[in-house]
């Protein structure tokens, strides 16, 4: 069973137009909100992660989902479920880690309950004006296509602490202790004029990048040259696969108008045509939807 099955089943249920977009854009109340969840031993580890980090990325993870859609983060609600084992100190850890992600993003309440494992779920919402609201569904030829920051940093942070490593702690900072791309968000929602496209990468580079190519019904040509990422990645043998589907950078992918684009990282163009092809020292490779569901990380796999 594949996440991406179970919501496309959800939206034709609900007859739903707010369903689709990581956030949905309530426009008659002037807001974006945005829910997700972490489960102990699906999404993270104790035996990798503290609970003061755990609250960390916990608020970070649903902070990139506001900036993907170009709305201003501003509150957080916390629903948190615990087994006997965690009292306290896990909660005062916890919220700590939260709050110093969240900084001037208000946490305004919640819920916890007790469970067999720690269940963490979270709503953001975010503020919508003075700026235009993103959908995937935006993208149009003739756009350019730009990332903040550098990708597979996470997933290779990930991987060393997988294998008992500790070096380079960046790698392992950029997996534990991720950044909401707030500034560049703001940076976009508040100059562009056009409908865009905007997602952040939660699942990988390329997912963002067929998923917006898919809804769009565009085709995104990318320059693998022009990616940005640490150099020291490759020392992997497999850090293309690791740029491309490593996930969890929360870094943002958009598809913007040339006069946006212009003042950012551009790694490639929206053509007509459909899907995702990537340029790389000469050869042309077209993205199927198989080599991404082989690739990307499925919540729901055994």
């Amino acid at each position: 069973m594949k996440e991406k099955e179970l919501i496309n089943v959800i939206k034709s249920t609900l007859n739903s137009d707010y369903i689709g977009d990581d956030c949905a854009y309530l426009k008659d109340l002037g807001i974006v909100i945005s829910q997700d969840n972490l489960i102990e031993d699906i999404h993270f580890s104790f035996d990798y992660i503290t609970p003061y980090q755990l609250g960390w990325k916990s608020a970070m993870v649903n902070i990139s989902d506001i900036c993907a859609s170009g709305a201003e983060p501003k509150y957080l609600t916390v629903g948190l479920s615990l087994p006997n084992r965690l009292g306290t100190e896990f909660v005062e850890e916890f919220y700590k880690g939260l709050k110093d992600a969240a900084k001037n993003i208000e946490i305004v309440g919640g819920d916890i309950t007790g469970a067999d494992k720690v269940f963490i779920s979270i709503s953001a919402i975010g503020k919508t004006a003075g700026r235009k609201i993103s959908s995937r569904k935006n993208a149009k030829a003739g756009y350019k296509i730009i990332v903040s920051g550098t990708h597979g940093s996470s997933g290779a942070g990930l991987r060393l602490l997988m294998q008992g490593k500790k070096e380079p702690a960046k790698f392992i900072t950029a997996h534990l202790m991720p950044k909401a791309q707030i500034d560049f968000s703001k940076q976009i929602a508040e100059k562009v004029k056009e409908d865009y496209a905007m997602m952040d990468t939660s699942d990988g580079l390329m997912d963002s990048l067929f998923q917006i190519a898919e809804a769009s019904g565009v085709n995104l040509e990318v320059d693998f040259e022009k990616i940005p990422y640490d150099i020291e990645i490759k020392q992997f043998s497999d850090y293309k696969d690791l740029i491309f589907y490593g996930g969890e950078d929360y870094q943002i992918v958009a598809v913007v108008p040339e006069y946006i684009a212009k003042n950012f990282t551009v790694i490639g163009r929206v053509k007509t045509g459909c899907g995702v092809s990537v340029l790389d020292n000469g050869d042309v490779k077209n993205i199927s939807k198989f080599d991404i569901e082989k690739n990307i990380f499925n919540h729901f796999k055994s």
